[in-house]
């Protein structure tokens, strides 16, 4: 049986029991988990009803649990533990674009479930991403909408077969190519916002080699930053090492429940 030990007249208890919840789920003792949630008078809270609705479906089949507090992963079965692994999650920062847009970094809580899977994933960057460079680079910002140009003084910069060109006074086109983190297109003072669907606008790498898709964004995916793991600095997503989602990905079918707390 799991022991939980809690100080009831702190802050400290409410922290330990958000980090100890999914220790209870993994070994399936909930009789433990409701005397907890009594004691500590935690009427309303969104995980006690999401553990209503669901415990009992994790026990009978695999699933994934992220521990946000313990930046760590679990992928289990009944009382099993198939697999773990250190991870990187949401560092909770705010980004502030001004018209451009306001945006929190953070990892969604809940259960969450795994829509689709990819081999070497793209990374097509949100408008948040160029802001973001912007803000570090003391750039402005400024959209390439298709088939529209962008005045360069020794030419324009376009858009053509999917990909951002530079086409120069003398008549002659090159090719951008694609995206690379940190190397954003510049152009008269501003970071360039390459439309959708251009070359521009996918970064490969970033993602890792392997991608649990989750939804609206999020997902769980390898990193070209290794070093990350283990804290909270990532845009949302839940970080792996790429040896360790090279290892996890066989094992996840599509419709696996993720819990996160």
């Amino acid at each position: 049986a799991a022991i939980l030990s809690v100080t009831l007249l702190t802050k400290t208890a409410e922290l330990r029991y958000q980090r100890d919840v999914n220790r209870m789920v993994y070994n399936d003792n909930l009789g433990v988990l409701n005397e907890v949630k009594a004691k500590l008078g935690m009427t309303g809270d969104s995980l006690r009803a999401l553990l209503n609705e669901t415990a009992a479906e994790a026990t009978n089949q695999p699933y994934i649990v992220v521990s946000m507090a313990d930046h760590r992963l679990w992928y289990k079965q009944g009382k099993e533990i198939m697999f773990e692994a250190a991870v990187a999650t949401g560092s909770g920062k705010e980004l502030v674009g001004g018209a451009n847009g306001q945006w929190r970094f953070e990892t969604p809580r809940g259960r969450l479930t795994v829509k689709g899977k990819d081999e070497d994933p793209a990374w097509v960057p949100p408008d948040w991403h160029y802001v973001e460079q912007a803000h570090k680079k003391g750039l402005g910002i400024v959209h390439l909408d298709p088939g529209e140009g962008i005045p360069t003084g020794d030419g324009i910069l376009t858009t053509q077969n999917g990909e951002v060109v530079k086409r120069y006074n003398n008549g002659s086109t090159v090719s951008l190519g694609g995206g690379v983190e940190g190397k954003e297109i510049v152009v008269n003072g501003n970071i360039v916002v390459p439309p959708y669907g251009t070359t521009a606008r996918r970064y490969m790498g970033v993602l890792g080699t392997r991608r649990l898709e989750l939804g609206d964004g999020y997902g769980i995916h390898g990193t070209d930053h290794p070093e990350t793991i283990g804290q909270s600095v990532s845009h949302g997503c839940v970080r792996m090492r790429n040896e360790d989602i090279e290892r996890l990905y066989p094992m996840v079918a599509i419709g696996t429940p993720v819990y996160i707390y």
